[in-house]
C-alpha cells in the first residue's frame, strides 16, 4: 500500500507518465418493445423486460496527473486482453516515453508473464522492458485510480441500456473525449501518514 502511496507522490514527468489501469464488465441489455420517449410533464418509460446480449470488457488507462483517459472495449478480459491493451500503452499512447509507471490490482491476468502469452519473446521483454510495475495490495482495488475513474464512466455514461458492443464503444468513445477536453484530473490526498493512522490496524503490531 505505502509503495503506491508513495507512487503517487511523484510529481507529473512527461517521461516518466504515470498510468493507472484496470478493467470492468458491462452488460449488454436490449429492449423487447420500443420505449416511449420524454413528453411535457412526463418522463421517458421503459419495459422492465430485457433481453440479454451478453457481456462487454472494458480497460481503463488513466494519467491521473495529466486528465487524460482512454477506455478500450473488448469481448473478453483474458491474459492477452490485457496484454494486448498494454502494448497499445506502451506504443501507441506513450511511445516517446522512457518508462511507463503502472499502477494496478493483483489480477492474475496484470503480469508481464501475459505478455509472454500474447507476444514473442523478444516482444514481450521489450514491452515489459517499458512498464514500471506497480501493485495495489489484496483487497486495497480502491487504491487504483482507475477503479475510481471507472466508477464515474459507470455514473456518466454507462447507467442505462446498451445492446451491443458497437454502441457502447461509441458511447464511451464521446466520453472518453469530452473527459479529456475538459481535463479531468484526479485530486488524490490520502498520503503514507494517513494510512498509518487510519488504516492502523492493517499494520502487523509490534510489542516492545
Amino acid at each position: 500500500m505505502e509503495d503506491v502511496l508513495d507512487v503517487y507522490k511523484r510529481p507529473y514527468d512527461r517521461n516518466r507518465p504515470m498510468v493507472c489501469l484496470d478493467e470492468t464488465s458491462k452488460q449488454l441489455i436490449g429492449e423487447t418493445r420500443i420505449p416511449v420517449p420524454a413528453m411535457p410533464g412526463r418522463e421517458a418509460r421503459y419495459d422492465h423486460e430485457y433481453q440479454r446480449n451478453g457481456t462487454a470488457n472494458l480497460f481503463m488507462v488513466f494519467e491521473p496527473l495529466a486528465g487524460k483517459r482512454h477506455v478500450k472495449v473488448t469481448q473478453r478480459r483474458t491474459m492477452k486482453d490485457w496484454a494486448v491493451c498494454v502494448r497499445e500503452v506502451v506504443d501507441e499512447m506513450y511511445p516517446a516515453a522512457e518508462r511507463i509507471v503502472l499502477v494496478m490490482d493483483n489480477l492474475n491476468t496484470h503480469t508481464p508473464a501475459s505478455l509472454y502469452e500474447a507476444f514473442p519473446p523478444h516482444e514481450a521483454k521489450r514491452i515489459a522492458d517499458r512498464l514500471e510495475i506497480h501493485y495495489t495490495p489484496k483487497h486495497g482495488s480502491w487504491l487504483d485510480m482507475a477503479e475510481i475513474e471507472l466508477g464515474i464512466l459507470g455514473r456518466q455514461c454507462l447507467d442505462r441500456r446498451i445492446d451491443n458492443a458497437e454502441a457502447l464503444t461509441r458511447e464511451v468513445a464521446a466520453w472518453e473525449a469530452q473527459r479529456n477536453a475538459a481535463k479531468a484530473k484526479a485530486d488524490w490526498r490520502f498520503t503514507t501518514d494517513d494510512a498509518r493512522i487510519k488504516l492502523k490496524k492493517l499494520y502487523p503490531s509490534i510489542e516492545e
